[in-house]
């Protein structure tokens, strides 16, 4: 059975108010209007994933409610753990998603949602994108083909989409 795993960064946060800790910091203004594209884009699509997995962070919490409208009845849990996780830890919670979930998505954070996706994918058309960078509420589709989530490894999934907002429209 084929799996889907989309990497959602989140939305750019703000710096407005330099006393928030870092995990509190919100969404700027642009966050929310690229939020907003990436939820348009996800509904155009129709790309609704079965399961939400999303760091507790203000700014990931903060997409994830602009985008959940597009998401339709996905189940979603908030992990205090996907804060600042890197790739290897992104990639042991990835691999304890039960078997009967086909599609998760994960929202999270730079380095570790760029060294992930770097990490598992092996080919597709936006790699060398993908290498270069990884910016705020970019969307990167990794497909694995007959595995299960127990069993992904790196450079088992094909890059079949990358979007960054700069390329959609309002």
């Amino acid at each position: 059975m084929t799996r889907v795993l989309y990497l959602l960064r989140h939305a750019k946060s703000s710096w407005e108010d330099p006393s928030l800790p870092d995990r509190e910091r919100p969404l700027a203004p642009r966050g929310r209007r690229d939020s907003q594209r990436i939820a348009k884009h996800l509904a155009r699509l129709e790309i609704d994933p079965e399961l939400v997995l999303c760091s507790d962070a203000v700014r990931t919490r903060e997409t994830l409610e602009l985008i959940r409208p597009a998401l339709g009845a996905a189940e979603v849990r908030l992990e205090e753990g996907l804060y600042a996780a890197s790739s290897d830890e992104l990639l042991e919670r990835i691999r304890l998603v039960p078997e009967t979930v086909t599609s998760v998505m994960l929202i999270g954070h730079n380095p570790g949602m760029q060294a992930l996706a770097l990490l598992l994918v092996s080919r597709g058309a936006e790699l060398e994108r993908l290498e270069a960078k990884f910016p705020t509420a970019a969307l990167a589709t990794l497909v694995f083909p007959k595995t299960t989530w127990n069993d992904i490894a790196p450079a088992d999934a094909t890059l079949a989409g990358y979007v960054v907002p700069k390329q959609l429209r309002s």
